[in-house]
């Protein structure tokens, strides 16, 4: 009796004592996931390298990590202090009246008179949503620029959490096979259910991420160069903003390109925007149709409508680390609820038959008697 109290008191305390970790920890919880997931997604280089270099952990996960910074942090870097420099150049704009959202939306109105007209026959009131698309856009560019300058004076805790991810990483990167066999070991899961786990995390973490911003990136890219050749303000602010949008699976990039067309239409320039909607359509269009289930669907071993689903609200609960953590908590749910039906299905199947059988023995014994 005294050894269960024990046990029980002493378990209370270990989770009190880990929610408490936890705690201390919420404020680099962002940097830790990203962490974990660099880790995760270059563990196979660093394999690699081990094979080629030797038994020499702390030296191949230091050219690990360089060859992670290189191809990774800097070019991220890169492009969000383009986008902090453009986004204030545009709010800039709109506060000095070069560009006016409501004169914009007045040409779109008159280039589309048909629109206009079949709205106000269905009693919407045109001239309500210019208004309010007006504020949007202003409201919009003046958070944008908000948000830019936030991350300017907040530049020091940026840089701060970026070499923490990244100190982390290289711990992760040399000792992430012992910790996993040391979860493996605490874990009350049973082996084969952790190692199956663990190896769903990695799977889903590499495949979301890898094929996300892969596709983003490239979306990202393409938007923006072809919004540059059509001489449209600010490519690269858009281009970003793009890549961003499609992180949103099917829909994202056509948020920014499509009204860029519209636009376009609006002032006249009709080969132009002729042009940007069939390169949005057929190319745009194609590297998410034709790249993300190839990268994300194929690896996950999710379907197209989960991915979409667990990312747009991973998204929305989460924040822009939800478009990792979305799919993998769908991964992760469907791999447990697999494992129910395998293992707690196949045991209660068992015990039925069993039990059959031995009634069946005793409707045999009377037979005979």
């Amino acid at each position: 009796m005294r050894a269960q109290l024990e046990r029980r008191f002493f378990l209370v305390l270990l989770i009190t004592v880990t929610f408490g970790f936890g705690l201390v920890l919420e404020p680099f919880w962002g940097a830790i996931f990203w962490a974990a997931a660099l880790a995760v997604i270059f563990y196979p280089l660093q394999s690699f390298l081990l094979y080629k270099l030797g038994n020499k952990p702390n030296r191949v996960a230091a050219l690990t990590l360089l060859i992670c910074v290189v191809m990774v942090v800097l070019p991220l870097l890169a492009i969000g202090a383009s986008f902090v420099q453009e986004g204030i150049s545009f709010y800039q704009r709109i506060e000095k009246g070069e560009l006016n959202p409501e004169a914009t939306l007045d040409k779109i109105k008159m280039a589309f008179p048909l629109v206009t007209n079949t709205l106000q026959e269905f009693g919407v009131d045109t001239d309500n949503i210019k208004q309010r698309l007006s504020e949007a856009a202003v409201a919009g560019s003046r958070l944008l620029a908000e948000k830019t300058f936030a991350v300017g004076q907040n530049a020091a805790s940026l840089f701060l959490n970026i070499g923490l991810m990244l100190y982390l990483a290289f711990f992760l990167l040399r000792d992430g096979a012992k910790l996993v066999e040391l979860f493996i070991v605490a874990l009350p899961l049973g082996d084969e259910r952790e190692r199956m786990l663990f190896a769903k995390f990695a799977e889903v973490t590499r495949a979301t991420v890898k094929g996300n911003l892969v596709v983003a990136v490239v979306q990202g890219v393409l938007g923006g160069i072809i919004l540059w050749i059509l001489d449209v303000p600010a490519p690269i602010l858009w281009g970003v903003v793009m890549t961003f949008l499609s992180l949103l699976p099917a829909i994202g990039a056509a948020l920014v390109w499509f009204p860029v067309a519209l636009y376009l239409y609006s002032t006249g320039q009709w080969w132009q925007a002729t042009v940007l909607i069939a390169y949005g359509a057929l190319v745009i269009g194609l590297a998410d149709n034709i790249l993300r289930p190839l990268l994300v669907g194929r690896d996950t071993k999710l379907p197209d409508y989960i991915v979409l689903f667990s990312t747009l609200g991973g998204i929305t609960l989460l924040g822009i680390n939800g478009f990792v953590l979305g799919p993998l908590i769908a991964a992760l749910f469907l791999a447990f609820w697999q494992i129910f039906i395998t293992e707690f299905n196949q045991a209660g199947f068992s015990t039925a038959s069993s039990s059959e059988d031995v009634a069946e023995q005793r409707m045999n014994s009377k037979t005979i008697e």
